[in-house]
């Protein structure tokens, strides 16, 4: 497939005529191009997006609505088209794709296209003398930057409300997961989503990345992505006064207690484990386990897991996909390396699984459970993004606290207890932006999404990702 980018509502090849090679994970093996992209591309979207902004930010925001619930209904007749892009594209079993990222980005749109009609503004009176009214108006136009491991998914979470907030868009899908953006590319013009309203750029983060960050109309930054590279978003974009929304990584803690419904913790553990391969941001890398029921934890987690189904992800009995890319199971191949040098055993996996047929050359990886490592031990400290867990015991809540605490990122934390004081307690003095009682990953598309420390800055979600994609001005009136 030859992937072009999406400006002013035409599909176009980059104007330097360069494409990079798309990789299928499964197999290893090229199966499409995508343009890359460079300023002069960046350079053409944003001037159509600029010509587009007065009369979509003037759009009656129920006009705005319908043309989300048309995207969304646009995604729904080509379901499984979308399912099995994402698959093919990510190394994500098709049934995740089928049962949660295509589904959730269908609800993305729907949601703010409800939600920008239900967006309130506040007024204040002062008894007398005036009052006062806020104007939530569209900043202008706005950049989206999305990652790979959940790409439509994540893409229309920020899509969606930048264009329902009256917003034009830059957004970039991550040049590893680029099919499915484009095929939103191709809805968006069968929808009849007006010129420049909506443009998507293909390519490298350092060429097309850079330039939507660095683009002086470009006024808004929401990313998506490593701490790295949210760091060097920030040092280009604060000085040139954008507003940021910076979602980076995680190194989750997910707090066993022994008084927990134990067999919906085991199972829900190793969802929140390994799905999507470990990939996800959100996933619980540090499980730490009460030393009452460390080692039965251990071994009945170790069983459950051995048996983990890793296979092409186009069946559907496949439990575990392929990494996305060669160079990220390397890179997860070395944190195994390194536990072991470290001195943490493994009880399970630890090493690459060569498939048969189509996936011969494929990047899978067994799901792996490392025990035995120190707090401080780059493990258990630095995020690896894959199928790698490590479990510690505690015997206090006050050592839970400590070691859930004791790291750079506060993306998330699960906590597992029948003692809801002592889980209420817990969720006040943990330091991440998103924690569940006795679930995981269970989403209310209205609350605040977000983390703390390295894990970023900003919140998305709900009338928050609204609130950033406009701008608040007070209007006082003397009566």
């Amino acid at each position: 497939m030859r992937i072009q980018n999406y400006i002013n509502s035409e599909l176009l090849d980059p104007q330097g005529g360069k494409h990079l090679d798309n990789i299928e994970p499964a197999t290893g093996k090229v199966f499409g191009t995508i343009p890359d992209s460079q300023s002069e591309d960046v350079q053409m979207a944003v001037e159509a997006a600029q010509a587009a902004f007065p009369s979509w930010s003037s759009l009656d925001h129920n006009e705005r609505a319908k043309y989300m619930f048309a995207i969304a209904d646009g995604i729904r007749a080509r379901f499984e088209e979308f399912v099995a892009a994402e698959s093919q594209d990510n190394g994500k079993p098709i049934s995740l794709a089928r049962a949660v990222d295509i589904p959730r980005a269908i609800s993305n749109f729907e949601h703010f296209g409800h939600a920008i009609t239900q967006f309130s503004s506040e007024s204040h009176s002062m008894p007398g003398v005036a009052i006062n009214y806020t104007l939530r108006q569209p900043i202008g136009v706005v950049g989206c930057i999305s990652p790979w491991n959940l790409p439509i998914y994540l893409f229309s979470w920020k899509i969606a409300p930048a264009l329902a907030a009256g917003n034009c868009v830059i957004a970039k899908p991550s040049e590893v997961t680029p099919l499915t953006g484009y095929l939103l590319s191709e809805v968006c013009k069968e929808v009849g989503l007006p010129p420049g309203v909506l443009n998507i750029l293909h390519g490298t983060g350092p060429a097309v990345g850079d330039a939507i960050v660095t683009h002086p109309k470009i006024k808004a930054i929401s990313f998506t992505g490593g701490t790295t590279t949210g760091k060097i978003i920030a040092a280009k974009a604060a000085p040139m006064f954008k507003k940021l929304s910076l979602e980076l990584g995680g190194k989750n803690p997910n707090i066993i207690f022994a008084d927990c419904d134990y067999d919906e913790m085991l199972n829900t553990t190793v969802r929140s484990s390994f799905a999507n391969q470990g990939q996800i941001c959100l996933c619980g890398s540090r499980i730490i386990v009460e030393d009452k029921i460390y080692e039965k934890f251990v071994k009945d987690f170790t069983e459950k897991v051995s048996r983990m189904e890793v296979g092409d992800p186009q069946n559907d009995g496949t439990q575990m996909g392929a990494l996305v890319s060669k160079s990220h199971m390397e890179k997860v191949l070395s944190y195994i390396e390194i536990a072991k040098e470290e001195g943490g055993t493994i009880e399970t996996g630890g090493h690459q699984v060569k498939l048969d047929d189509r996936c011969s050359d494929g990047y899978f990886v067994r799901p792996t459970i490392i025990t035995g490592l120190s707090p401080n031990a780059r493990c258990n400290q630095e995020e690896i993004f894959g199928p790698v867990v490590t479990i510690t015991p505690f015997s206090s809540v006050e050592e839970a606290l400590s070691l859930a605490n004791g790291v750079v990122y506060g993306l998330s934390c699960t906590i597992w207890t029948s003692n809801i004081k002592k889980a209420h307690n817990l969720a006040n003095e943990v330091e991440a932006g998103v924690v569940w009682i006795n679930c995981w990953l269970l989403r209310d598309l209205r609350t605040p999404f977000g983390g703390m420390k390295a894990s970023g800055v900003g919140r998305e979600g709900g009338l928050e990702v609204l609130r950033f994609f406009t701008e608040a001005k007070n209007v006082c009136v003397k009566l």
